[in-house]
């Protein structure tokens, strides 16, 4: 770095040289730092090559425009390396993240470019050909893993015209395609899902919804191709998927869906979309199934006596149950209140129809969670609001 100057002007300074190269150096060194700055993990020097040689919107990839790791490294300007430990590609120090983060500017469009890259691989001719089976060799396709597991983070965090073309084409042939059980094993692993032998598909609507891509998942619903109420592997709907992973706007459009069970449970744990929602704190996601459209016109506590089905025919429609039991006993509440949820607590509490001490079992009533996991706070609200007999 050049004597005098702050590392800020310093790193500026560097950012400069890179584009002086111009022509394809400055854009093979820009395109580094941004994989390197907002991808979702490191990338090793194999994934880092094949991405930066995908060009958005074409049929296969051109294994001639495949950069080697040390032409990508020269065209940085000494800004990024390899870490010897785990062969990934990373800034030379922290600050230079700091430094870019800061600067937003210096890429355009970053999150969606990837989500346009990611799905662009996805979407090549010898990546849809590759066999889902015990023969696969993930050396035919480096890029696959992570463009099958962050393709939608990216596009939620940025959408654009190109991506949504791109995830329609992907999503049409989802359930054939190697990058659904790429991801499935992914999300088995973050969640510690065991899969059983008879696999269950994790269809393109559960996709979206885990993903939380509500405008896809509204043009996914309006095909009607999919249950709205399937299970996958793991014995989730989409909509708890939504719910689970705090996914608004993906909610709302499930729960208008005339064939959603809201209140139906996942097959692993018993657990239904507002139970996962609660226990993980998802405050925006709890509001949305309170909303009087979705629960009822007023207090419906004694209809619940007769069973969600009677209330749903009586209506015509499926009303979503907030102090419902889980096949283990607990309630929407009961599942905050052990995590310490607070805002989520409030909200359940300020309806009439929520029984603060419901529980199949007086160690898993609500007060007794908050007060085994140290939540004071929590405590203090459900000892202030008015007991009520056990229904």
């Amino acid at each position: 770095m050049q004597h005098g100057l702050g590392l800020g002007d310093a790193y500026g300074a560097t950012l400069d040289r890179i584009k002086a190269q111009g022509g394809a150096k400055a854009r093979l060194g820009m395109d580094v730092l941004m994989w390197i700055t907002h991808s979702r993990r490191p990338l090793r020097e194999d994934e880092i090559c094949h991405a930066i040689a995908i060009q958005i919107g074409s049929d296969d990839l051109n294994l001639g425009d495949i950069p080697t790791i040390s032409t990508l490294l020269g065209c940085c300007q000494g800004l990024a390396t390899i870490d010897k430990g785990t062969s990934t590609i990373r800034l030379i120090h922290y600050t230079i993240q700091d430094y870019l983060r800061a600067h937003p500017n210096h890429f355009d469009r970053a999150h969606s470019t990837m989500a346009e890259t990611c799905l662009t691989y996805l979407n090549f001719q010898h990546v849809r050909s590759l066999p889902a089976g015990p023969s696969f060799d993930p050396r035919s396709a480096p890029f696959l893993e992570y463009s099958s597991v962050y393709w939608g983070t990216h596009m939620r965090m940025e959408d654009s015209e190109q991506a949504t073309k791109l995830a329609t084409k992907l999503l049409n042939r989802f359930d054939s395609h190697l990058s659904a059980k790429v991801l499935w094993d992914s999300i088995c692993r973050e969640f510690t899902i065991v899969s059983t032998p008879d696999r269950k598909p994790f269809s393109a609507l559960h996709c979206v919804s885990y993903f939380g891509i509500a405008e896809v998942a509204e043009s996914l619903i309006k095909q009607n191709r999919w249950d709205v109420n399937g299970t996958d592997d793991g014995g989730m709907t989409p909509l708890i998927w939504a719910a689970r992973c705090g996914h608004e706007k993906v909610v709302r459009l499930l729960l208008r869906e005339k064939q959603t069970q809201p209140n139906q449970q996942d097959t692993n744990n018993g657990r239904t979309a507002l139970s996962w929602a609660a226990g993980n704190g998802h405050e925006g996601v709890v509001r949305v199934f309170l909303e009087p459209q979705f629960v009822t016109l007023g207090n419906i506590g004694q209809w619940w006596r007769m069973g969600p089905r009677v209330a749903g025919r009586l209506f015509r429609k499926r009303y979503v149950c907030p102090d419902g039991l889980s096949r283990s006993g607990r309630t929407p509440l009961s599942w905050a209140a052990e995590n310490g949820h607070e805002e989520v607590v409030k909200l359940l509490l300020q309806r009439e129809d929520v029984n603060p001490n419901r529980s199949s079992k007086p160690s898993q009533t609500p007060l007794a969670l908050a007060i085994e996991n140290g939540h004071d706070k929590v405590a203090e609200l459900l000892r202030a609001r008015h007991p009520r007999r056990n229904r």
